[in-house]
């Protein structure tokens, strides 16, 4: 099986993944992101591409063809909102409450925004690279 990625503006990622299904690209297998604050250059990206801290990443399968597609979608952290591919494939539900829920990137649309990993009450987003993590002081045992 081949694989492809395609990087693709958040304003045209609905009317990309449509034209994908009317090709033949029948399920979403994955739907996750990535935080790059630790590295805001890439060298993988090309010129006319603005890299943004966070990216989507959409990967589609066509099973007639037996090619898999690999979106890439750079969103902004002052602007983390993409739509929501739930319309087209309605098994992104739970990957898209994922994403939401552990990097704070909101799906515009979505039947169901509530956190789906953490509690309702959870302050923050723990896969963003500048979410806190707690600490457990670690004692050690004097030695004879």
């Amino acid at each position: 099986m081949s694989d492809s990625v395609l990087h693709v503006p958040r304003d045209q990622l609905i009317e990309t993944v449509s034209r994908l299904r009317s090709e033949g690209y029948v399920s979403a297998m994955d739907v996750t992101a990535v935080d790059y604050l630790e590295h805001p250059v890439r060298g993988d990206l090309s010129d006319e591409i603005t890299a943004e801290r966070f990216e989507l990443v959409v990967t589609l399968i066509s099973y007639e063809a037996r090619t898999r597609i690999r979106l890439r979608v750079q969103v902004p952290a002052d602007d983390p909102v993409v739509p929501t591919l739930f319309d087209l494939y309605p098994g992104t539900e739970a990957l898209e409450r994922e994403v939401a829920d552990m990097f704070g990137i909101i799906f515009e649309g979505h039947p169901d925004p509530t956190r789906i990993l953490m509690p309702p009450d959870w302050q923050g987003h723990p896969l963003r690279k500048d979410f806190s993590v707690g600490c457990i002081p670690v004692q050690f045992k004097a030695t004879r």
